[in-house]
């Protein structure tokens, strides 16, 4: 697949809420920058992402377990950020951007790391995440 560039977002139609809402969620995740940018070019299985691996391949902000690594993984995916990787005999454990996610990442390219999310993003976000709200 091409390298997206940010203006090619319109030819999906987002609406400006599901932006903001994904926006939002990457800009809450323990994730960094770098987990992102090897997720534009190839999927990352979920054993990479946990622990100590993360943490040395500059992936989380600090070492975090599966479980908690799956469902921040899984709400990204809800948001429209990623999508989970399909194999021969079905879903498998590694994740990639969509077209969406690239967009976000494209977004902040030129930046060292995303924006901190502000303390009210941060509570609307899991106010979200806990109750599952499409909004």
């Amino acid at each position: 697949m091409a390298a997206s560039n940010p203006r090619s977002i319109a030819q999906f139609n987002y609406s400006l809420r599901t932006r903001q809402r994904a926006e939002r969620a990457l800009r809450c995740s323990p994730f960094r920058r770098e987990l992102f940018l090897a997720m534009q070019n190839r999927s990352v299985p979920l054993a990479e992402i946990e622990g100590a691996s993360g943490l040395r391949l500059g992936y989380c902000k600090r070492s975090l377990p599966e479980l908690l690594i799956e469902n921040q993984l899984l709400w990204l995916i809800q948001v429209g950020m990623l999508r989970r990787e399909v194999d021969g005999q079905g879903i498998t454990d590694s994740f990639r951007l969509t077209p969406l996610g690239r967009w976000m990442i494209d977004k902040y390219s030129n930046d060292g790391k995303f924006p901190q999310a502000t303390l009210w993003e941060r509570i609307y976000n899991a106010w979200q995440y806990w109750a599952r709200l499409p909004i």
